[in-house]
């Protein structure tokens, strides 16, 4: 039976805990797709680490597999013209030079065990500063104030350099690579990349522009490696890829049933979400909940300096001649993964489904609240010596009251950033477009409805991050006539239609149960503060 030949766009959709690739049409109809989970290793409390030969070899298997089944569904594999990549972000891979290989287990973007790391450079922004681009030195607030205008971020656990540095103070052969010149850095998809495009043998070494705006090392005005950073974190600059912009023509797979197909879009999972869902313009947003949740708001042209605990990202950057689209960030990194927690560790669930139908046993939390912070917490708050914290417990409290109480702190911790949002933008949000597998239940839906107070839409198809690489790729080459910086060429792409959830909460209980919150939270923070490192 001859296959026919259609004209398709593939996205590679590495996440945290499964890798998928996703083959769409022009309408981002999925045509074909295949999932694979990859091992997590969490050797020590706090540690959470990834093996990046794994991450290759998964995502190897994910591409045949979605090659496979587009031949099932009567199609030749010349059908896709070209590939995206999106990727879990700030999880970071160090490999050598000379062999490919890497030399260590990758750490993952919520690992924790860089506390003392963090502890390190705060000391060191205070006492010796760091310099800024015009040569001045700054130091303590001054110092902590130089490095979010310089990066948009904080010192955080999160973010790549840290990781790095723990990985070269801790691990002699990453030490003894970096003083060699053997030592690569990358990212996910700068790991991928390389591997795709052929490894030692000519594979290419680059990151895009939102992937290296979580490294800690990226001046966020210029798009640049900061010498300045580099020179904080005592960081070799040949270590480094090139920076390239989110949609533009890469390199080709080196092999494989695709070998010769253009990679062409390469974005950072939750901006690519935020391009999914064609939130393009300034004053849109979108909240991903996955393994952790993350809000992005699209401020547009400028960088919006936060004052309210938020970050500053890159949302895309359209070509390599585009000037790029800035968003705000909040990240919470406890979403998905608490549900996983009732299932896995405490056994009160089977499957993550099922959370749905035990919080709905019960009417309310029964005045519980769950304060996530397995590894401290990020936005607002920005404390990685939080504690997790279950608090207002009675004889009353059952599983159901838990449960619920799981669900209540994702949309608790949506509004903190939703407020901080209002804050730094003086925009109010009137409706929240959502995606990722938790949404995929609807109490949790009603659930964030009625405790933030805003409208949420659900779109039907909600493989928004792999699809925003999609569109990435496929705009590269004027596929279909997409072109990213023209929004209004995408106006066919995912119309199928949404649900809206709308807040059905009583205003006074809803300010109650704020109030608790907020109570809740001071009590979490600072918990491993006095702790012996």
């Amino acid at each position: 039976m001859s296959l026919k030949q259609g004209e398709f766009v593939g996205a590679l959709d590495c996440g945290t805990t499964s890798s998928r690739f996703i083959i769409f049409d022009q309408y981002a109809n999925i045509v074909a797709q295949h999932q694979q989970e990859f091992p997590q290793y969490y050797d020590h409390p706090g540690w959470h680490d990834h093996d990046a030969d794994e991450l290759t070899k998964v995502c190897d298997d994910c591409i045949e597999g979605g090659v496979k089944e587009l031949a099932a569904q009567g199609y030749a594999k010349e059908s896709i013209k070209v590939i995206g990549i999106t990727n879990q972000r700030e999880t970071t891979v160090a490999w050598s030079r000379s062999t490919g290989k890497p030399l260590c287990k990758a750490i993952v973007w919520d690992d924790s065990r860089t506390k003392h790391t963090v502890a390190i450079f705060e000391h060191k922004l205070r006492d010796v500063g760091i310099e800024t681009p015009s040569g001045e030195i700054k130091k303590g607030e001054e110092g902590i104030d130089a490095l979010r205008e310089l990066t948009g971020l904080p010192l955080s656990t999160y973010f790549s350099a840290i990781k790095l540095r723990w990985m070269i103070d801790n691990y002699p052969n990453v030490k003894e690579a970096h003083e060699a010149d053997d030592l690569l850095l990358g990212t996910v998809e700068s790991w991928l990349v390389y591997t795709l495009t052929g490894g030692v043998k000519n594979g290419l070494h680059v990151t895009d522009v939102t992937n290296a705006s979580r490294t800690l090392l990226m001046n966020l005005h210029t798009l640049e490696w900061a010498p300045q950073l580099l020179k904080f974190f005592d960081l070799r600059p040949s270590i480094l890829p090139k920076i390239v912009s989110s949609s533009e023509i890469y390199g080709s797979l080196a092999s494989g049933s695709l070998k010769g197909v253009k990679i062409a879009g390469l974005v950072g999972d939750q901006q690519g979400a935020l391009v999914g869902n064609k939130c393009l313009k300034e004053g849109e947003a979108k909240c991903t909940y996955g393994t952790g949740a993350f809000l992005l708001f699209t401020t547009g042209a400028d960088v919006v300096k936060s004052k309210n605990g938020l970050i500053g990202t890159v949302a895309y950057q359209a070509s390599p001649n585009s000037k790029p689209v800035y968003a705000l960030e909040g990240s919470i990194s406890v979403a998905g993964s608490a549900i996983k927690w009732l299932r896995d560790s405490m056994g009160l669930i089977q499957s993550a489904g099922e959370v749905n139908d035990l919080a709905a046993k019960e009417k309310d939390s029964g005045g519980v609240y769950f304060v996530t912070a397995f590894s401290g917490l990020l936005a607002p708050y920005w404390d990685p010596g939080a504690g997790g914290l279950l608090i207002g417990l009675s004889s009353y409290t059952n599983p159901s009251h838990i449960a619920r109480a799981t669900l209540e702190a994702n949309a608790f911790q949506t509004r903190a950033i939703i407020e901080s949002m209002r804050l730094d933008s003086g925009v109010d949000l009137k409706h929240l477009k959502v995606d990722g597998g938790m949404t995929n239940g609807d109490l949790v839906m009603k659930i964030l409805a009625d405790l933030g107070g805003f409208d949420v839409v659900r779109p039907e198809m909600r493989e928004s991050t792999a699809l925003g690489s999609a569109l990435l790729a496929g705009s590269a080459i004027n596929l279909y006539g997409w072109d990213i910086s023209k929004p209004e060429t995408l106006e066919y792409v995912n119309t199928k239609g949404s649900t809206t959830f709308e807040p059905k909460m009583d205003e006074a209980l809803r300010e109650k149960m704020w109030r608790g919150w907020q109570k809740a939270i001071t009590r979490s923070i600072g918990w491993e503060e006095d702790e012996d490192e």
